[in-house]
């Protein structure tokens, strides 16, 4: 597999469309609230259904290559302008698409993005001998401490097999891999520099694997983006806290459309 395939629902035709993109191991399912209530109130939505782990290496493995397949899918939706919506390594994408494509993208709303610190910490301790694999409840409690703050189990048995199952396969591990190393390389301040679209960072006030501290204090450099830190939050506010979320989401994006392309 190369690109994304996705749901999607094309709203009133008024508006720019919401595109919400898969994470790092979690597919589009991450959405499910956002894409559900915006999609009741007349807004066109996209998102992507596959984690960025499940596609080919050589897309997984370019933030630039993972924008425009993202787009690539927008265009076989037959969609134009969009706002971006995107959480961890996706949040980057969203970012690097800003800069790159001002004409068609009209907003971004990023969270738990990667790139200001160490390799985000998932969680999975994995070695040679496979003592920690993907399957089981060991697996399911280690994601669910990296993932969240509360906790309550916020994934299905379903979702956490799926992941599981997709974490089994050499090509997502290789993957996985070309990934943390495209955040490792990504120069987040000067794709920062670029973005002159509207911007909002939600980010959980917990969030362990990419720690919001230094987003903050970053984004300070940028006044004209808008930052919420979500209290009782870990890595996946929109899940976390998806009312939350989406209520931060909808005047912004009501904002965006208003703007002149």
């Amino acid at each position: 597999m190369s690109d994304f395939t996705t749901e999607h629902r094309l709203g009133d035709g008024t508006r720019p469309a919401v595109v919400f993109m898969s994470a790092l191991f979690a597919g589009g399912w991450i959405w499910d609230h956002p894409f559900r209530h915006l999609s009741a109130a007349g807004w066109g939505v996209l998102r992507t259904n596959e984690a960025i782990c499940a596609l080919d290496r050589q897309v997984a493995g370019s933030i630039e290559r993972l924008g425009d397949a993202l787009l690539e899918s927008c265009d076989a939706a037959g969609i134009g302008d969009v706002i971006v919506c995107a959480n961890s390594l996706g949040g980057l994408v969203a970012i690097d698409l800003a800069g790159r494509h001002p004409e068609r993208v009209r907003g971004i709303v990023v969270s738990g993005a990667p790139g200001l610190t160490a390799d985000p910490d998932v969680g999975l301790s994995f070695d040679r001998r496979g003592s920690v694999r993907p399957v089981g409840e060991e697996f399911g409690d280690r994601m669910m401490a990296a993932l969240f703050h509360s906790k309550e189990r916020f994934f299905t048995d379903a979702q956490m097999e799926e992941v599981g199952t997709m974490l089994l396969q050499p090509s997502a591990m290789v993957s996985m891999a070309r990934s943390l190393k495209a955040t490792r390389k990504y120069q987040v301040k000067p794709a920062l520099d670029k973005v002159a679209t509207p911007s909002k960072y939600i980010w959980g006030r917990h969030d362990r694997m990419t720690p919001v501290d230094s987003w903050l204090t970053v984004l300070a450099e940028y006044p004209e983006a808008e930052v919420v830190v979500v209290e009782d939050s870990g890595h996946i506010p929109m899940i976390e806290r998806a009312e939350e979320y989406t209520a931060h989401l909808e005047p912004f994006i009501t904002r965006c459309a208003q703007v002149p392309a």
